[in-house]
């Protein structure tokens, strides 16, 4: 699963590239970028195939990457389809599974997404996005030989919006929050994030 997004990610910055034009509109184009932020993980009843005692819940670092594609359908609305891939840094969650010690820890995700938004001014857009995410996560319950351990991929949906505006004509800045939704199986796995990032778009 690791392959698909960045092949994803590759393929649209290729298309960007040649598909460019000589002189682009700062939200009308192919781009690329990088991001940054802080997310929270809440963990309840159920994660891959454990039951969880309580809930439980982590805050981490998150750094990613993503590619996409703005079209301007007028003036002042921009449509457009993006993909990003993130990990974050110590951010393995510990819970308790029927009196046993479990610990809970997502290796990496990705999302696919469409975005719509409005241009307030020619460089400030404000939008809102929504679309599929998908976290590799590896579970390790104790055991009496040690840890018995088991990797899943959690699939859901995402939501969220924010701000990008336009230092140049090639590279803005957006700040944004995303919620997602990834439980599955009776359980509950909910993550907020705030996130800020830098965009080069050709």
């Amino acid at each position: 699963m690791m392959k698909f997004p960045l092949i994803t990610i590759a393929a649209l910055a290729a298309f960007g590239a040649a598909a460019a034009p000589a002189h682009a509109d700062t939200f009308n184009g192919p781009y690329i970028g990088v991001t940054a932020g802080w997310e929270r993980s809440q963990i309840a009843d159920r994660v891959a195939a454990q039951p969880i005692t309580a809930e439980t819940s982590r805050d981490a670092l998150v750094l990613g990457g993503y590619a996409g594609y703005n079209f301007k359908a007028s003036d002042r609305i921009v449509v457009g389809a993006e993909a990003g891939f993130s990990a974050a840094i110590n951010d393995t969650v510990r819970a308790a599974s029927a009196g046993k010690s479990l610990t809970i820890d997502p290796r990496y995700s990705f999302d696919l997404s469409a975005r719509a938004g409005y241009l307030v001014t020619d460089k400030a857009l404000v939008y809102v996005r929504g679309g599929y995410a998908n976290t590799r996560v590896r579970t390790a319950l104790s055991g009496l030989n040690g840890p018995v351990t088991a990797s899943d991929n959690l699939d859901g949906w995402q939501v969220g919006g924010g701000l990008e505006y336009a230092i140049s004509e090639h590279v803005s800045a957006r700040a944004e929050y995303r919620y997602t939704d990834l439980g599955s199986n009776g359980g509950q796995f909910d993550r907020h994030q705030t996130l800020v990032g830098v965009s080069y778009n050709f």
